[in-house]
């Protein structure tokens, strides 16, 4: 499979964001230009997926047909640049099922309470991190390695934080780390002195590289989309 990508300038919160809007060749239901194409995603494949850049930290949407499930919420105030995002897909709030945190931190979960009341969706987090993070009245269903939501695998990846989890998509190979892995100055691991458990986050990252990646989405840095999985393998070996 090949990954396209193209750019789009959205504003919101006082943001400029860069909203990546990527297609896997092959699995899409619309081409790069946006004209349908022959062969619908199969049942359970993410058809693309879309990164809202907020400056320091990114915010994900994995669409497939007219629904979205959103990967971290950013800090408080985002709505309006993850709103813009969505419009950028030609979706808005109402096609949000899922809202699913990587972790606690605010950064990744702190937009969650002025996001939550906009959309009818499903709630996620680690069980190890639900207490901590403020869901607005909201009910938050906890999260274990090996559960399945919107037909995404969630990876228990401790560490970072002892709720932290992964998102993979088996079938197109696209991974969204939260900070389990950074892209800012090569591939990393969890940055050291936000990391509640050190051991638990190396373990994470070699776990990590047992999966058939093609995509690595990091909360912090640009998405790796070229030698995603040997990237992730020489960072493993390294640990």
């Amino acid at each position: 499979m090949r990954l396209n990508r193209r750019l789009l300038l959205t504003g919101g919160s006082g943001v400029l964001g860069v909203t990546v809007l990527n297609t896997v060749t092959g699995c899409s239901g619309a081409d790069p230009a946006g004209t349908p194409s022959a062969a619908a995603p199969p049942p359970g494949l993410v058809g693309d997926w879309r990164r809202v850049d907020l400056s320091f930290v990114s915010v994900y949407l994995l669409v497939r047909g007219g629904e979205v499930a959103v990967v971290d919420t950013g800090t408080p105030g985002s709505e309006a640049s993850v709103e813009a995002g969505l419009k950028a897909a030609g979706l808005g709030w109402d096609s949000v099922r899922h809202v699913i945190l990587t972790h606690q931190h605010q950064d990744h979960a702190g937009g969650l309470a002025a996001i939550a009341p906009l959309v009818g969706a499903t709630l996620y987090a680690g069980e190890a991190d639900v207490a901590a993070i403020d869901a607005a009245g909201d009910t938050l269903t906890p999260l274990k390695d090996g559960d399945e939501v919107f037909g995404l695998q969630i990876i228990g990846t401790p560490g970072h934080t002892l709720g932290h989890v992964s998102i993979f998509e088996p079938g197109t190979g696209v991974l969204v780390t939260g900070d389990a892995l950074r892209n800012q100055n090569g591939l990393e691991g969890s940055a050291p002195q936000y990391t509640a458990d050190a051991t638990q986050a190396a373990a994470s990252v070699k776990k990590l590289a047992g999966l058939e990646v093609k995509a690595i989405l990091p909360g912090h840095g640009e998405p790796l989309t070229t030698g995603a999985k040997e990237a992730l393998q020489k960072l493993a070996a390294s640990l």
